[in-house]
């Protein structure tokens, strides 16, 4: 075999990038499968490469015995003891079978085998590449588009973005850069999927970690998200630190930040409201923009019965529900809201409780 191999083999594990004694235990593999098939043999051989004058040795390797039962894989002491007098019961004696023609079909096997271990090898290095960017953004290049899937290139690798990780008002060209939500990677009979999603609440958690540096340092963090996709999200911020406002951090100067990830989810609307370890207190500031006259809490159901003003019950609910639907999410509380005359019929809210909240309402009137 010609040393030319062996410099093919060196130059392509440099390329690629991948160890090169895997590739020649590969090949040594497929010679032997090689030699076994093209001359009908059964026999034990070993594969002998010389890199440094290119030359490929069989041998083929016999069991000594006392009398042979199969010629292919053993040979009786007598015979052992012609070759080398040394030779005793349960050596093993190798005896050089190289074929004439044997570098044309080395060349053959070799090219099949190095070019099936570098793909696999290739995949490898890919799937160890994006293994680590589970739960992260990416940027990647829309590079086609069926009724199923937007197929993403992420660089080394093409993704698909599936129609139930779309966001539904949100529309997708070819050669548009999109930021994804890397949702999972897995290593596949056909090489590494990585499933990507524009609709995860996680793609708006990690934008909030790009755009803010308070999250990103740790100083604000963020508890909570629940997202409708492409319509309006809530998230939950806290900062232990009393004076940082973990709010005002997310809004930015002139709701720049927050303006930013807005104009990344296409006008996706994003409510920011403070955490807080008290129901009564997180329930209210989840409901925002609504007000809240009371919250009554039930522990052991985990469940609250909100009043706000009566001319504030639609907005608390939201448009088919919505608001009420993000603040339960966004809080893990069930979430029942009521009017303060509901509230009132039904004995919840006394007199006294009301003259404060009609009081809030004269006050938005006049301002």
């Amino acid at each position: 075999m010609s040393s030319q191999l062996f410099d093919a083999i060196d130059n392509l594990a440099k390329e690629k990038g991948i160890d090169k004694s895997i590739l020649m235990e590969a090949l040594e593999a497929a010679l032997i499968s090689a030699y076994k098939k093209n001359f009908k043999s059964a026999t034990n051989v070993r594969i002998e490469l010389n890199e440094t004058t290119g030359k490929m040795s069989v041998y083929s390797r016999k069991a000594v015995v006392e009398e042979t039962e199969d010629a292919q894989l053993e040979i009786s002491l007598e015979e052992a003891k012609k070759i080398d007098p040394n030779y005793s019961l349960e050596d093993v004696i190798e005896v050089e079978v190289t074929p004439k023609d044997f570098g044309r079909i080395a060349a053959q096997a070799a090219k099949q085998v190095v070019t099936q271990r570098v793909r696999e090898a290739e995949r490898g290095v890919i799937f160890s590449e994006y293994i680590d960017r589970e739960e992260d953004v990416m940027t990647g290049i829309i590079q086609r588009m069926d009724p199923r899937f937007v197929y993403v290139n992420l660089g080394k690798i093409e993704a698909k973005l599936a129609e139930a990780e779309q966001m539904p008002t949100e529309e997708y060209h070819v050669h548009d850069r999109l930021k994804v939500f890397v949702t999972k990677v897995e290593n596949t009979s056909k090489g590494p999927q990585i499933y990507i999603s524009r609709s995860h609440p996680g793609l708006l958690k990690r934008l909030f970690e790009m755009e803010v540096p308070e999250i990103f340092d740790g100083t604000v963090e963020i508890k909570s998200v629940a997202r409708e996709a492409g319509d309006r999200s809530k998230i939950s911020v806290f900062a232990q630190d009393p004076e940082v406002d973990p709010v005002g951090s997310c809004v930015g100067q002139k709701g720049q930040r927050v303006q930013a990830i807005v104009n990344e989810l296409k006008g996706e609307k994003i409510d920011i409201v403070e955490w807080s370890e008290d129901p009564v207190v997180y329930v209210s500031n989840a409901l925002s923009p609504s007000k809240v006259v009371d919250v009554l809490v039930n522990e052991e159901e985990k469940a609250t019965t909100v009043i706000v003003p009566d001319y504030q019950l639609s907005l608390a609910i939201g448009k088919r529900g919505q608001n009420a639907r993000l603040a339960a999410k966004l809080t893990g509380w069930k979430i029942d809201i009521k009017s303060e005359t509901e509230a009132r019929e039904e004995g919840l809210l006394t007199v006294s409780d009301n003259e404060d909240s009609y009081s809030d309402k004269d006050e938005d009137l006049f301002e």
